[in-house]
């Protein structure tokens, strides 16, 4: 008989790999609007995808942990790599910085996939993340992108972006433990807020709004929402897993 379940969480993983793809092919064609969009509705199906293996009654197999994972590599480490390297807006004031750039997105993808692999082999068991996992490393990519290239709501910073790439590698295989955000997690509901709040950034976006418009200014506000709950996650992720309680000293 056909776990539904399964086969759901397939096709979640494929659609995560395909936005992924998309958002690279926007990136090179000169919109990173849309590929941030991209990259964020394959966060949700990411979650969709653990969601629905969870609810299957058939044990987890290999083969839907490393798929999850190359799609998780293409969409969170590939796909934010070329939104720090490639950069078709801003030229000009990009061009001093782009070794460095090309420097930074090499070093975010070879973290991403290093810890993808990690997980892919053995952390995949435990009851946290060790280290910051790729879908909040993406997102905070966006928040760099927003506020310092496209569309700069601060305004074009290469230093900002540079300098935020490289810390968010390094977090990514840091051995500092961060929260798997599921049913009664403390961040579920914020982390649902800043899902709500990257939507009401990037879809009004699309519309290339005027600087001062309606449209904008919900863009820019929620921005900032999105920033903080971002930021929440990175800062107070660690002090919300649940460290393992210590058994009974061992006979002597």
């Amino acid at each position: 008989m056909t776990d539904r379940w399964r086969v759901g969480a397939n096709l979640a993983t494929l659609a995560n790999a395909l936005l992924g793809v998309g958002a690279v092919l926007y990136v090179l064609a000169g919109n990173k609007l849309w590929a941030m969009l991209l990259i964020v509705l394959a966060i949700g199906f990411d979650g969709l995808d653990g969601m629905l293996s969870r609810r299957s009654p058939a044990p987890p197999n290999p083969f839907g942990r490393i798929a999850d994972s190359i799609a998780d590599g293409i969409t969170f480490g590939v796909a934010p790599a070329v939104l720090i390297a490639v950069h078709t807006s801003n030229a000009g004031t990009w061009q001093p910085y782009l070794p460095f750039a090309y420097a930074v997105a090499a070093g975010y993808a070879a973290a991403a996939f290093a810890r993808l692999a990690l997980f892919t082999a053995r952390a995949f068991e435990r009851p946290s993340f060790l280290g910051v996992p790729t879908p909040e490393s993406a997102l905070a990519v966006t928040v760099a992108i927003l506020f310092h290239d496209t569309p700069a709501f601060q305004t074009v910073a290469p230093i900002g972006v540079l300098v935020g790439g490289t810390a968010l590698a390094v977090l990514m295989v840091a051995p500092i433990p961060y929260p798997k955000i599921r049913r009664g997690s403390v961040l579920r509901i914020p982390m649902a807020v800043t899902a709500v709040a990257a939507a009401l950034t990037l879809v009004p976006l699309q519309f290339r709004p005027a600087v001062g418009s309606p449209l904008y200014e919900l863009a820019y506000a929620a921005a900032f929402v999105l920033l903080i709950g971002v930021a929440s996650y990175y800062v107070a992720g660690p002090f919300t897993v649940r460290r393992p309680k210590e058994g009974p000293p061992a006979p002597t």
